[in-house]
């Protein structure tokens, strides 16, 4: 029988330097049930140390041949000073154990032993860390910090040559090397987590050789962090998982977009780490490293955000920090402010017929460059108080019509909240101070009537556009006919792979284009190389049934918001398909033919008035909705005048400009 506490055989692989093998053994010798060979291989790093480390480099400079020998089975373990782990860790590898360290801080090896404050003005001082460097200017900017590769035996070399006049170096590794003497003065740096720390890894399947390592692996005392969103700022909004974080926390880190006295009922450490625009309590590097100090105190940390952790709220950044340094993070996710506002104020950020696609974005200013505007039916704007107006003048140059809504919410969800209500072009000659924080709901969701008990009259081909407005009754007044016998458009399908663009203003359009194509036995797969635009969501939808999915689709639900793309993308001298009503959009094909296009204006069906007149006294109505120009004309055609006393909506930048070309 097999002696049960006969020792085990690992191959270590490691880097080829004196400290690499010190420090090797030192950590091996700690397993005194381990015996241990080591295979010994040079690093990418070590073969080019004409690299220097203040650039950019790979973050497996130093590991990935070292990690590829255990990927391979060469080796079934590799030692690595901690810092130089790569994050994230190699596919297949896995930490075994972090040992910890018996020396943090960092030493200034200089000529004769100067201090830091007795070098002389201009002094060399060498460094491969971007980090040493930022430190030690910070205290002497009059010195100079060049960089420094190789041992530390080489580096150290370059100090008695005469090369440099001082070097940075971690305070273990001399003392591993027998390099104490050298030390001329411990310096008061703020070091990298992980300096001194060494790290095993081994192969991610085989947990025999991890579990040789466990019993000493710091990590175990660890505590965890969690980031939990609080929600927009009722305590009632947060989340069950979140309240349960709170009760078994050591410590709160939160900020101020929340109820602190709310926190007063739980037991554990609040530290506010708070930060408003111009005022930051912390800055981002210091609160990750109050979060990472607690963790390794052993310590259940709750790092707690207005909203949710993971939209405009650092929570990426904040997990990278940790995970990188080897805690584990959790995240519990918050109810957005963005999404709270919409709902406390009846606005829905998606609706059928009228959005199917919702943005979040930053209004935060940059001088640098201009507003990224999503393309989206409907916009949630964060942090955009101070650069409001910018914001909205910004959206009307993409193609937003000026009328559009928009609603701003200041602490939605609070006893306090306000709502403020207005369109594009009112906000951007605004000169209104508003408060903060507020969240901003752009698109016509924002201004759908909430009040359910709204009388609607609704003009249009389908009553589904409407849906969500009130108690709508719709009343068709146009009737859609396909145009037979079509030859202008059968003359376009036969080369339709000359063309470099077909926009489609309309479902019908869509549809008796398609109808056409098929009835002409044209393979639709002619249409590859071609582009296509779409005008609003439904027409959008009416592609997809032909699974066609549009290159670009207008977030106005205009024609103007196509004009728009085409400036913003330079797009010039295409030939463009516009197949169309017989009442088609002008300002499409005029707009497109200002721009140098070729265009190709071909009507595919009639927009013809009702026969019969629908029998309605519209002073019954609260409001009238329109979806286009030829409703608007129909219904002025039967009603004689658009009344003035009415809520009217509309559908669409031309549609409006038809309304108030009638009613001005």
């Amino acid at each position: 029988m097999p002696d049960i506490r006969e020792k085990k055989y690992v191959k270590a692989v490691i880097r080829s330097s004196r400290l690499a093998r010190l420090q090797a053994e030192e950590s091996l010798d700690k397993f005194p049930g381990i015996d241990y060979e080591f295979l010994i291989l040079d690093s990418y790093g070590d073969k080019n140390k004409n690299i220097s480390l203040l650039e950019n480099v790979s973050p497996d400079f130093f590991t990935r041949e070292i990690d590829n020998a255990v990927l391979e089975g060469r080796a079934d373990i590799a030692v690595h000073s901690a810092k130089d782990l790569p994050y994230p860790l190699p596919e297949g590898i896995m930490l075994a154990a972090l040992l910890p360290a018996f020396d943090d801080t960092d030493s200034l090896v200089s000529w004769n032993n100067l201090t830091l404050s007795e070098l002389p003005s201009g002094a060399r001082v060498g460094t491969s860390s971007m980090t040493r460097k930022n430190e030690f200017l910070a205290l002497r900017p009059d010195l100079q910090v060049v960089s420094i590769r190789g041992t530390i035996e080489e580096r150290i070399a370059h100090i008695d040559n005469g090369t440099i006049d001082a070097l940075i170096v971690a305070s273990c590794a001399l003392i591993r090397l027998g390099l104490e003497d050298r030390i001329a003065e411990r310096l008061k740096f703020r070091t990298h987590p992980l300096q001194g720390k060494i790290a095993i890894t081994a192969r991610k399947e085989d947990m025999d050789t991890i579990g040789l390592f466990s019993d000493l692996d710091i990590r175990k005392t660890y505590g965890r962090v969690t980031l939990v969103g609080f929600g927009p700022g009722d305590p009632e909004l947060l989340t069950i998982a979140g309240e349960k974080a709170l009760c078994e926390a050591d410590v709160i880190f939160h900020d101020d977009l929340l109820d602190k006295d709310y926190l007063n009922k739980y037991t554990a450490e609040k530290i506010y780490v708070g930060k408003r625009k111009d005022k930051h309590s912390h800055s981002q590097e210091e609160i990750n490293r109050l979060l990472y100090k607690s963790a390794v105190e052993g310590k259940g940390v709750v790092r707690l955000k207005g909203g949710d952790p993971m939209i405009f709220a650092h929570g990426r950044e904040e997990i990278d920090y940790l995970r990188s340094f080897l805690v584990e993070v959790d995240v519990i996710p918050g109810i957005s402010a963005g999404i709270a506002a919409a709902s406390l104020t009846g606005i829905p950020l998606t609706h059928r017929g009228v959005s199917s696609s919702v943005a979040f974005f930053s209004g935060h200013g940059h001088t640098d460059k201009p507003l990224k505007i999503p393309n989206a039916d409907t916009l949630v704007c964060y942090m955009g108080v101070s650069n409001i107006r910018n914001i909205a003048g910004e959206l009307i140059k993409n193609g937003y019509c000026g009328d559009t809504p928009a609603v701003l919410v200041y602490n939605a969800s609070r006893a306090d909240q306000r709502i403020f209500r207005y369109t594009l072009s009112q906000l951007k000659n605004s000169d209104i101070k508003f408060p903060t924080p507020l969240v901003a709901v752009v698109g016509e969701v924002a201004g759908l009537d909430c009040d359910s008990d709204a009388e609607i009259y609704a003009t249009g081909t389908t009553s589904k556009e409407y849906e969500g407005l009130g108690k709508v009754t719709h009343q068709s007044l146009i009737q859609i006919r396909k145009i037979e016998d079509n030859k202008a458009l059968y003359a376009a399908l036969d080369k339709i792979s000359t063309f470099d663009w077909i926009c489609f203003t309309s479902r019908y359009g869509v549809r008796y284009f398609f109808e056409d194509l098929v009835e002409r036995k044209i393979d639709i797969r002619r249409l590859g190389k071609v582009s296509v635009a779409s005008v609003g969501q439904v027409t959008s939808q009416e592609l997809a049934a032909y699974n066609i999915i549009p290159d670009f689709e207008s977030p106005t639900g205009s024609a103007e918001g196509i004009i728009a793309y085409f400036n913003k993308k330079n797009i010039r001298n295409k030939r463009i398909l516009l197949p169309r009503s017989d009442k088609g959009l002008k300002e499409l094909y005029l707009g497109l033919i200002k721009a140098g296009h070729k265009v190709y204006d071909i009507p595919v069906y009639t927009n013809t008035l009702k026969s019969v007149a629908p029998d309605e006294n519209i002073e019954n109505y609260d409001g009238i909705a329109f979806s286009s120009p030829s409703g608007v004309e129909a219904f002025t055609e039967i009603y004689g005048i658009i009344p003035d006393n009415l809520k009217l909506i509309a559908r669409g930048k031309t549609t409006e400009t038809e309304i108030r070309r009638i009613i001005l």
